[in-house]
């Protein structure tokens, strides 16, 4: 059986103030599990994992509301043809990407390794990663 909580042990374990726990209540971001007999709302561990996503969320600076779009859309089972049509989606972006590597490939083979760390200097290393990872799907070695 699920450990209930009450407000302040919920929010003592999730580092939070029992005041953003109801809070969080009210905005529809957190729910009860079930009320006491006398009407205390008790919370399962689902939710201590919840606010604990939720800080990860915040402190990614996503607003309250882009927290409970996320929430609510993790929660939410997709069907057959919403799995099919992603992977559409993603089959169509992955050829757009092969095209798009196939226009960049000369440009990259005419850089020197001096070249191309300078150009990378500019780069996000999100970017630089993504880069990389299609130098080895090309079948060269990563320049850095």
């Amino acid at each position: 059986m699920n450990k209930l909580y009450k407000i302040g042990e919920l929010a003592r374990l999730a580092n939070v103030s029992p005041r953003t726990v109801d809070y969080y209540t009210t905005l529809g971001l957190i729910l009860p599990e079930k009320r006491t007999g006398g009407n205390y709302r008790l919370y399962s561990d689902e939710t201590l994992v919840r606010l604990k996503r939720i800080d990860e969320l915040k402190k990614a600076k996503y607003s309250l509301e882009e927290v409970k779009e996320e929430l609510d859309q993790s929660n939410s089972v997709a069907t057959d043809a919403q799995v099919a049509d992603k992977i559409v989606s993603l089959r169509l972006h992955l050829e757009q990407l092969e095209r798009e590597v196939h226009q960049v490939k000369p440009m990259i083979a005419r850089l020197n390794p001096s070249q191309a760390r300078n150009a990378f200097k500019h780069l996000t290393p999100h970017t630089v990663a993504c880069i990389e990872a299609l130098l080895v799907l090309l079948g060269k070695d990563p320049m850095m």
